[in-house]
């Protein structure tokens, strides 16, 4: 039997008396308003965001009989904010999906049981509009929504993501009206809206009421297109205006440009002839002399007032932001304003973690502000177009914009009919609508320079159909889409997730004649990604690949407190969701109240826009890069310094105005060191800053940095002077080795380091110990299940070959051969652990190991490869000689120069979303334990990988939120030869060749003793002359 459709969903109606979409703006009563774009004082406006009467039912069906009455009784249901999210109000159910649909695929049917919540409120009319129109507009509402105005039934809309006007001017009265809305969670529109989200619902966006003149504009398209000199610039504009009177009118339309110290650029007016009751369209071009260029590195803004009068008389004014742009593909590559341009980009959702899709403009600010400060220039709305004002911060901030429309069809890929909708002509107006009303409303943002059709929809002539609305709305600009590896429906290619070796395959080929962008790359989930220096290398290196986009801005993480008062952030599954792709959401460059992870970090380092390189250090020669696309350096200082321990040497500062962008010069920096410290290393640090306050950051903000090991070195050795006695013990299980105060127990039966004392106090509490695991990094899923199932690597253990103790004059030397592997493997590692015990208490510590394969199958990377020990809980100070300050790896360390630093155990934790490995450092070469009085110093002879935590790994991999983590009696300190680096592979790159850590001979020699707490940098020089 044939199904019948429902309205919400008949893919044939894309509304119900919606208005045409139409531009961005508001319209005045006097230029002085206008000039202020204060919408709250725009004709008519009223927000009607608020507290409205609110109903919940699993099924539209279920809704109560005559709620949409003008007079229905209302004040038993509950209260609802608008705007928001009714899951995060407590109503349906949560749950996130990163492709799969929470329902049957039949489109275009939906789910009976459809949840659906019925908004009610009131609000007043103090006047009509005199021949003109009462707008209501609601800026986002999920998934679809019918409208009614006092009792009577005014439209319907979908399309969750882009605004939906009604002309409720029949229906509206002078004083008191009452607004109802249905929204219903599940529509046909919602097959196109899979994204990789949280499933919201309701009215999670503003809600709005302004009018308009009897006479009005109805949209407006401004295009500027510059000389071929990029001097002068053409500025047209193509209106549309209305005239609802019954006679014909004659109107002028008169333009003023005004720059951003408030001085008038230039006038220009045109008279047109409106007929009555209906339409006219018009073409308005001026040129204007040597505008300021709108670039993502010079925001340059000029306000267009475009007044309506009638006689003297004026009818209303729209104010308007404009820059002076002109995006082209030149050479095969994206330019603004002539010059190609290098995109460092993010890709943003709507994201707050306790409002859910409702974002505030103080959140979007926040999030723009924090993109500049680290030196992200670009954004793509992932996966569906932002609010208005997200733009109108990207125009005067500085940003260049992929606005992506509200597309996506992720699921059906798992059909094996992927392009179901996509090449399915009866869909076509479904997909065509996306496009359009996206480019209506934005179409005049200076910092949109792309459309992107959708994401992760396959492709079909929909698509192709979709370009072309793009093309005729906006000539202007270019368009992308993933999707379409052809390039058939787009400017530009696009891939995601690209391996490097591919991505240098794409950009050697000079046959290609479109530029290529990443639109996604880099995944930022939990502790990752690695290896982005290298994609910017490359990035550079081909003009023809123009940069990308990181995978993606924030974690989706939702707050919530369990029943004991602990915060934490809730991911998928937490709410007892099924199915869900678990933490697949938590995948941000920032946490969820947009603190910036140490990812952030790297890429605001290997993005940065001034590029230094070591010369001839000796004598301070650096070539200096301005990797800017459109500016010079004059807005930065430069400063330098030579720095050893925590200690600044000497320091001076350079003028680099007059380096233009793309330009490199050799600079000499006059730094004079006459001697140096014995045992001391010196570096080089050059620190690019704002010379002034910018919108973004406060004046002496560090854009771009580098340092340098400096050849400036004098080796001392000393040899070791130490007596006292050592006396050597042994019972059946430990051998104890007594030297002055201190004693390091062994156990002779396992083979290990027991303990070590000083006194009563126990400041090592278990010795080294082999371990090649590491609580896994979201970037290695695809590797547990082998590790942990196949190669059992998290179960190791050592097994004792031989323990020999003997005295040898000033110290006494055990040597304890083992042989390290794990459970069920026929690979392992022939370990000899060499300590030597001095009479003063010191321990020096030499450990090799060599692999040994007695199978043909053999991991092809272990995680880590070192030794674990537990230290003393009270010894709570940390200090280490290595890079820093934040956690570092071998493949992610751009952003942590070497230098001393200080931190407290607790602080050496980084508080990912989903608990695991967290806090290592690298090329460290001392580091210390302390509390106020001693601290136990640890010296490699070659730099380390080092970390301490107050939990154990099987705690760390255990938990599930940050708030799990058991703390353990001890601290943990992990001293490695090397751990695997990061990568991206939760999406994309392994872990490059370089930072693969594979069955390989290792070597680790350390020495450590007890000292007066703050004297760990002087103790640290003090170099022995080997023994034995």
């Amino acid at each position: 039997m044939k199904r019948t459709y429902k309205r919400w969903e008949n893919i044939q109606l894309s509304h119900i008396n919606r208005r045409e979409a139409r531009a961005s703006f508001w319209r005045y009563r006097s230029q002085e308003q206008a000039e202020l774009m204060n919408k709250q004082q725009s004709i008519g406006y009223q927000s009607l965001d608020g507290s409205w009467q609110f109903f919940y039912v699993e099924a539209p069906e279920l809704s109560p009989a005559g709620f949409y009455e003008k007079e229905y009784e209302d004040n038993s249901w509950d209260e609802i904010q608008v705007p928001s999210c009714w899951q995060m109000k407590g109503y349906g159910k949560m749950s996130y999906t990163d492709l799969y649909y929470l329902f049957p695929i039949h489109p275009p049917y939906v789910p009976t049981d459809n949840p659906t919540g019925i908004y009610r409120r009131t609000f007043q009319l103090e006047e009509l509009p005199s021949g003109g129109k009462t707008i209501l507009k609601f800026n986002g509402v999920d998934s679809a929504f019918d409208l009614w105005i006092n009792g009577e039934h005014v439209g319907y809309s979908k399309v969750s993501r882009l605004p939906s006007e009604f002309d409720i001017t029949p229906y509206a009265a002078l004083g008191d009206n009452q607004i109802t809305v249905r929204v219903y969670q599940w529509s046909d529109g919602t097959y196109l809206e899979d994204q990789d989200m949280w499933w919201m619902s309701g009215i999670f966006r503003s809600v709005e009421l302004y009018q308009t003149s009897k006479t009005t504009l109805e949209d407006c398209y401004v295009v500027t297109t510059f000389d071929d000199s990029y001097k002068d610039s053409e500025l047209k504009l193509e209106l549309k205006l209305r005239n609802e009177d019954a006679i014909d009118k004659s109107i002028t339309v008169a333009c003023k440009l005004i720059d951003d110290q408030g001085q008038q650029m230039c006038s220009f007016h045109e008279t047109l002839h409106v007929h009555r009751e209906s339409e006219c369209q018009a073409e308005l071009v001026e040129w204007i002399r040597s505008p300021k260029h709108w670039t993502a590195e010079t925001p340059n803004l000029y306000q267009l007032l475009i007044t309506l009068y009638e006689g003297e008389q004026i009818i209303e004014v729209v104010p308007l932001r404009i820059g002076f742009r002109e995006i082209e593909i030149i050479d095969g590559c994206i330019t603004v304003n002539g010059k190609a341009v290098l995109l460092n980009g993010v890709n943003r959702h709507d994201h707050d973690a306790v409002e859910g899709r409702t974002v505030s403009y103080e959140g979007m600010l926040k999030d723009i502000v924090l993109m500049k400060q680290h030196n992200i220039n670009a954004v793509r709305t992932s996966h569906y177009p932002n609010q208005e004002e997200f733009y109108d911060l990207c125009d005067q901030y500085g940003l260049y914009v992929i606005d992506e429309a509200d597309l996506e069809c992720h699921g059906f890929e798992l059909t094996g009919k992927y392009d179901w909708l996509a090449d399915n002509q009866l869909w076509e107006s479904s997909f065509v609508d996306r496009a359009e009303r996206m480019v209506q409303r934005d179409r005049n943002h200076p910092s949109i320079i792309m459309w992107s059709l959708g994401n992760e929809s396959s492709f079909g002539s929909n698509f192709l159909a979709m370009y072309q609305a793009c093309k005729r709305l906006d000539p202007t600009r270019l368009v992308h889409y993933e999707g379409d590896p052809k390039g058939v429906a787009g400017d530009v290619y696009s891939t995601m997730y690209t391996r490097l070796e591919a991505l240098k395959g794409i950009g050697q080929d000079e046959a290609g004649k479109k530029p290529h962008v990443l639109c996604e790359y880099g995944h930022a989930m939990g502790n990752g990604p690695g290896g982005l220096k290298e994609y910017q290398e490359v990035f550079r290196q081909y003009k023809r690949l123009q940069g990308g986009f990181i995978w993606e801005w924030c974690d989706h993480g939702i707050l919530r407190t369990d029943e004991a008062g602990n915060e934490y952030y809730a991911y998928g599954g937490d709410y007892g969701d099924e199915p869900t792709n678990g933490n697949f959401c938590i995948d941000g460059l920032v946490y969820p109240d947009r603190t910036p992870s140490p990812a952030l970090m790297e890429y605001k380092k290997v993005i940065e826009p001034v590029k230094t390189e070591a010369v001839d250090l000796a004598n301070g020669v650096i070539c200096i890069e301005n990797a800017y696309n459109h500016i010079d350096l004059s807005h930065l200082s430069m400063k330098w310094k030579v720095v050893y321990d925590d200690q600044v040497l000497t320091e001076g500062k350079e003028e680099l105005s007059d380096l233009a962008a793309g330009e490199k010069r050799e600079w000499q920096l006059h730094y004079a060191i006459d001697s140096v410290l014995p045992n001391t290393d010196y570096y080089l640090v050059v620190e690019y800053a704002l010379k002034e306050e910018a919108p973004f950051a406060e004046q002496g903000a560090v854009v771009a940095n580098a340092q340098f090991k400096l050849p400036y070195a004098e080796e001392q050795m000393m040899e070791r002077l130490v007596d006292g006695p050592i006396s050597i013990s042994r019972d059946a299980v430990y051998t104890t080795i007594s030297a002055g105060a201190c004693e390091a127990v062994f156990h002779h039966v396992y083979g290990y380091l027991h303990s070590y004392r000083k006194g009563s106090s126990t400041v090592i509490e278990r010795g080294p110990r082999m371990t090649m695991w590491r609580a896994p990094i979201d970037n290695d899923m695809y590797k547990v299940e082998d590790w942990k199932k196949k190669y059992f690597l998290h179960l190791s253990s050592e097994q004792l070959n031989s323990f020999d103790v003997k005295h040898c004059g000033n110290y006494a030397e055990v040597e304890i051969s083992t042989y390290f592997s794990a459970l069920n493997q026929g690979f392992g590692f022939d370990v000899l652990y060499r300590y030597k015990v001095y009479a003063d208490g010191t321990i020096g510590l030499q450990i090799s190991g060599s692999p040994v394969i007695h199978c043909k199958e053999v991991p092809a990377l272990l995680p880590r490869l070192g030794i674990e020990m537990h230290t003393c809980k009270a010894l709570d100070q940390v200090a280490w000689y290595g890079r820093g300050f934040g956690e570092n790896y071998i493949d992610s360390r751009e952003a942590a120069f070497m230098g001393v630093y200080r931190a407290a155990v607790e602080d050496m934790h980084t508080p990912y979303v989903y608990p695991q490995e967290n806090g290592n450092r690298t090329d460290v070469k001392w580091f210390s334990l302390a509390d106020q009085d001693e601290s136990l110093l640890i010296k490699a002879k070659h730099a380390v990988e080092f970390s301490v935590h107050d939990y154990t790994t099987e705690a760390l991999e255990q938990a599930k939120h940050r708030h799990e983590i058991k703390k353990a009696p001890y601290h943990v300190v992990h001293l490695d030869y090397m751990q695997t680096g990061l990568g991206s592979n939760s999406c994309g790159q392994e872990q490059l060749p370089p930072y693969k850590l594979g069955l390989q001979p290792f070597e680790i020699e350390v020495e450590w003793s007890l000292i007066a707490a703050g004297d760990e940098i002087k103790a640290s020089k003090e170099r022995f002359i080997a023994e034995g």
